[in-house]
């Protein structure tokens, strides 16, 4: 059997107007994820290895963690730069108590158009669901890596079968949390015989299933090259299948490549960090969940916000050294990974959010 034909590259996204605040290498500041705590309920190989997030890790003091009045008096200010989406990550949100409280403080910000969640699901039960969404959470994306429990157990490494999120899934939809995004990482030889599997189980669901491939984030999940299934090989995989079509951008930054179904059964998505850069488009700023202002995913130092906070910075101060850090911004690191720098520091993924 001959090989597919490789997939066409996704359109560029055209430039945003001109007026907004722009890094040195024009790039837009229209993103903010938020971390909500560095703890986790899973210790998935690829983020939180066990081996180093055990029982005598030290996760951050309660105390340390910024409280949901002071993260949204940060995020009032990063709309107030040209931020326009807002999604809530960790380590696992959802082990933030009453963190709908949190959603509803967001949602009530002027100017801020859309407000999401990443989670792993385990925790999502329907009266959690439906209380995200009555406090104004738009949409919330689940990670699931595998349908065989298996391989989704080894994966997770916290006994958490899959049906437990294929139910959270159920949750988010029948509480209006649509559509739903299913996130899988895909890391040589552990589930990529489950990529056409996932694909066939959310094929026609209305959900949006998207492939990522196994980054180095951090410096404890022990990445190789090797280990890194390439976006063209999981197109690849399914075109010679169900045969796809690239779909335009939804809006500049867009970190996912998004084809479609030629048959008309959905969408699927790719985020190629590793083999398609798409550093020149980033348009995302990152709080940690101590009020670390992190400028990259793949970044070694942050910018102390919780010191301005709790020193009594006014907003204009506040205002002024956000802008100044990203006006300085200059991080592609996913466009230079290859020139020797896995090695270097890196704030952990569960630290900093996906």
């Amino acid at each position: 059997m001959n090989a597919p034909t490789p997939l066409p590259l996704v359109a560029e996204p055209q430039p945003l107007a001109e007026g907004s605040l722009l890094d040195t290498l024009r790039r837009p500041l229209r993103d903010l994820r938020i971390s909500v705590t560095d703890r986790c309920n899973f210790r998935c190989v690829y983020c939180m290895p066990r081996e180093v997030f055990g029982p005598e890790f030290q996760f951050l003091p309660r105390d340390e963690l910024l409280t949901f009045e002071e993260i949204t008096r940060l995020t009032r200010i990063f709309v107030s730069l040209g931020v326009r989406k807002v999604r809530l990550t960790g380590g696992e949100p959802l082990v933030r108590r009453d963190l709908e409280r949190l959603v509803a403080m967001l949602a009530a910000i002027d100017g801020l158009e859309d407000l999401t969640l990443t989670t792993n699901g385990s925790l999502l039960s329907p009266a959690k669901a439906r209380a995200l969404k009555d406090a104004g959470l738009r949409r919330i994306t689940i990670s699931l890596d595998s349908l065989d429990d298996a391989v989704f157990m080894r994966m997770n490494d916290a006994g958490v079968p899959a049906s437990r999120i294929l139910a959270a899934i159920d949750n988010a939809a029948a509480a209006g949390l649509t559509p739903v995004k299913i996130d899988m990482v895909v890391k040589r030889g552990m589930n990529e015989d489950s990529i056409l599997p996932m694909a066939a189980h959310f094929r026609g669901t209305g959900h949006i299933l998207r492939f990522i491939e196994f980054m180095d984030v951090g410096n404890s999940n022990g990445w190789r090259m090797d280990d890194v299934v390439p976006a063209a090989e999981i197109l690849a995989t399914i075109n010679a299948v169900w045969p796809l079509e690239p779909v335009e951008p939804s809006y500049f930054g867009e970190v996912a490549e998004r084809y479609r179904y030629k048959d008309g059964a959905g969408e699927i998505g790719v985020i190629a960090s590793v083999t398609r850069a798409f550093c020149r488009t980033c348009t995302r700023a990152r709080l940690s969940a101590e009020g670390q202002l992190y400028t990259c995913l793949f970044a070694g130092e942050g910018h102390d916000l919780r010191a301005l906070l709790r020193g009594g910075a006014d907003d204009e101060a506040i205002r002024a050294r956000i802008a100044a850090v990203w006006q300085g911004r200059a991080d592609r690191y996913s466009e230079i990974r290859f020139r020797a720098t896995a090695p270097q520091r890196k704030i952990e993924m569960s630290y900093i959010g996906g």
